[in-house]
């Protein structure tokens, strides 16, 4: 089983991009998709999480009101819209996977399962 991560790119800041997860069947009411960013020279850091038993998401302070989250159970698809992209939003971009208590959702290491990342770079 494998996470797989796709849709990042090169985009102008104030464009959009839209990154897509296939959770590959992981979407029973016990786990939460994450998404994380790392960029060079410093810690990952906790963008976006979607726990599919409330189905509420909850985002970082960098990119709340900025970033949303889709789904499509049926493709089991995730997905984070991005809006409004700064150059401080540069960054591989991981999904993740597992089953955290809510009160650790914003910690990589609660996450048992990774993608491969995808890279998003915004230009100024």
């Amino acid at each position: 089983v494998q996470l797989q991560a796709s849709g990042g790119g090169l985009v102008q800041a104030g464009g959009s991009l839209r990154l897509s997860c296939l959770t590959s069947g992981r979407t029973s009411s016990s786990y939460t998709t994450a998404w994380f960013r790392q960029a060079p020279g410093k810690e990952r850091e906790f963008v976006a999480a979607f726990r599919w038993m409330s189905k509420y998401s909850y985002f970082g302070d960098p990119v709340k009101d900025r970033f949303t989250i889709s789904r499509d159970g049926a493709k089991e698809m995730l997905y984070l819209q991005m809006n409004n992209l700064k150059p401080e939003d540069t960054a591989v971009y991981y999904c993740a996977s597992g089953r955290p208590p809510l009160g650790s959702i914003r910690t990589a290491s609660s996450f048992t399962l990774w993608g491969q990342g995808t890279l998003v770079t915004v230009s100024s």
